[in-house]
C-alpha cells in the first residue's frame, strides 16, 4: 500500500508543477495585433472542434458502458451486479481522464504557441522556454493523471483487471480523438493549398486564407489533443499490462514504486532544462533527457537496495532504460541538422527529386536497424537476468 500512496503523492506533485508552468506561460507578454487575433481564432476553433468531437464520443462511450454493465465480467443476470458496475465505472474513469488530457493539451497549446511566437521577438531563451514549459504542462498532466488513476483504482479494489477496464476506456477515446483530429487537419491542409495557392495565388500559411486557420486548428486538435489522449492511453496501457504481469508474482508494488520514481525523475529533469545564451535548444533537451535517465536509474537502484527488491528486476528496468536511450540517440543521429545523414540527403537533392527521395527513404529504412537491434538485445538480456 505504501508504494501506491507514494505514486499518488508524486502524481499530485506533477499536477502542482504543471499548474506552475501553466501560470508561468500565461504570464508572458500577450500578443498584439494580427498575431493575437489569429491566436484567438485558432483557440476558438480548437475548442469548438473538441466540444463537438467529445459530444459524439460521449454517445459511443455511453453505449460501451451499457454493454459492460450487462455483460462484463459476466452477464448481469448471473448475479455479478457489483463487479459489472465497478468495471463500468473504471471504464468511465478512463474515458473522462483521457478527454481531460486532450482538453488540458488544447488549453495550454493555444496559449503557448502565441506566447512563444511573441517571445521570439525578445530572443531564443524565452521563446524556447515558453514552448518547452507549455509542452511540459500536458506531459506532466498526462503521466500524473494515468499514474494517479491506476493508483486510486488499485488502492480501492486491489484487483488488476479493474485497471484493464480503465485502460480500455482511455483507448476507446484516444482512438477516435487521434484519428478524428488527423483527418480534420489533413482535410483543412489540402483545402488551404487548393483554394489558396492554386486558385487564388495566396502564399502558403497566409492567414488571409480561412482554410489556413482551420489547418492550424487541426494541428492543435490532432497533434495536441489527440496526441495527449494517445499518450495517456499508451501510458496507462503499459501500467495496466505491467500490473497484470506482476500480480501473480506478488510484485505489483514494484510497478508503482518505479512509476512514481520515474515521474519524480522526470519532474526534476524538466525543471532543470535551460538554454544558455547562444546555446542550442536540442542540446538543452538532450541534457534534460540524460539527467532524467541518470536520476531514475539512481533512485530505482537506491529503492531496490533499501527495500530489498529483487536486483534482477532492477537490472531488467535498467536494460530497458538503456534501450530507450539508444533509440533516442539513434533518432537524433539520423535527423539532426548537424548529422551526416541529413547532410547527405541535402547533397543528393542537388541531383534532383528522385535522388532526394531514394536517399532519404534509404536512410529512413536504415535508421530503424539500430533501434530494432537495441530492442531485441534488451529483450533477450532482460529475460536472461
Amino acid at each position: 500500500m505504501f508504494w501506491q500512496i507514494f505514486a499518488l503523492m508524486i502524481s499530485l506533485l506533477s499536477f502542482v508543477v504543471a499548474a506552475y508552468f501553466y501560470r508561468w506561460v500565461k504570464s508572458l507578454p500577450t500578443a498584439e495585433g494580427n498575431l493575437g487575433q489569429i491566436g484567438d481564432w485558432i483557440r476558438a476553433g480548437a475548442y469548438t472542434f473538441l466540444k463537438t468531437e467529445y459530444k459524439v464520443l460521449l454517445r459511443f462511450a455511453g453505449a460501451v458502458v451499457v454493454l459492460i454493465l450487462l455483460f462484463y465480467p459476466a452477464p448481469i443476470w448471473q448475479g455479478h451486479v457489483l463487479d459489472n458496475i465497478i468495471m463500468a465505472l473504471a471504464y468511465i474513469g478512463g474515458t473522462v481522464l483521457s478527454a481531460l488530457a486532450g482538453w488540458i493539451g488544447i488549453s495550454i497549446a493555444t496559449i503557448a504557441n502565441v506566447k512563444s511566437a511573441t517571445a521570439a521577438r525578445l530572443g531564443l531563451q524565452t521563446s524556447f522556454m515558453a514552448g518547452f514549459r507549455g509542452g511540459a504542462v500536458m506531459g506532466l498532466a498526462v503521466v500524473g493523471t494515468s499514474l494517479a488513476g491506476a493508483s486510486i483504482l488499485y488502492i480501492l479494489t486491489r484487483h488488476s483487471e479493474i485497471v484493464l477496464a480503465f485502460s480500455f476506456g482511455a483507448s476507446s477515446l484516444a482512438l477516435f480523438a487521434k484519428a478524428g483530429g488527423g483527418i480534420f487537419t489533413k482535410t483543412a491542409d489540402i483545402s488551404a493549398d487548393l483554394t489558396g495557392k492554386v486558385e487564388l495565388g495566396i502564399p502558403e500559411d497566409d492567414p488571409r486564407n480561412p482554410a489556413v486557420i482551420a489547418d492550424n486548428v487541426g494541428d492543435n486538435v490532432g497533434d495536441v489533443a489527440g496526441m495527449g489522449a494517445d499518450l495517456f492511453d499508451s501510458n496507462i496501457a503499459s501500467i495496466a499490462a505491467a500490473i497484470v504481469l506482476a500480480a501473480p508474482l506478488g510484485q505489483v508494488h514494484l510497478i508503482f514504486a518505479f512509476g512514481g520514481l520515474g515521474l519524480l525523475a522526470s519532474i526534476i529533469g524538466v525543471l532543470a532544462v535551460r538554454v544558455k545564451p547562444g546555446g542550442h535548444p536540442g542540446k538543452a533537451l538532450n541534457n534534460g533527457t540524460y539527467l532524467t535517465t541518470v536520476i531514475f536509474a539512481a533512485l530505482t537502484l537506491a529503492a531496490t537496495l533499501l527495500f530489498q527488491f529483487e536486483i534482477r528486476l532492477w537490472l531488467a528496468t535498467f536494460i530497458g532504460l538503456l534501450s530507450g536511450t539508444v533509440i533516442g540517440f539513434t533518432s537524433e543521429l539520423f535527423t539532426s541538422d548537424t548529422g551526416k545523414p541529413v547532410a547527405r540527403v541535402a547533397e543528393a537533392s542537388k541531383s534532383g527529386p528522385a535522388f532526394t527521395i531514394i536517399t532519404g527513404f534509404s536512410y529512413g529504412l536504415f535508421s530503424t536497424f539500430p533501434s530494432i537491434l537495441g530492442i531485441a538485445i534488451a529483450a533477450v538480456a532482460s529475460y536472461k537476468v
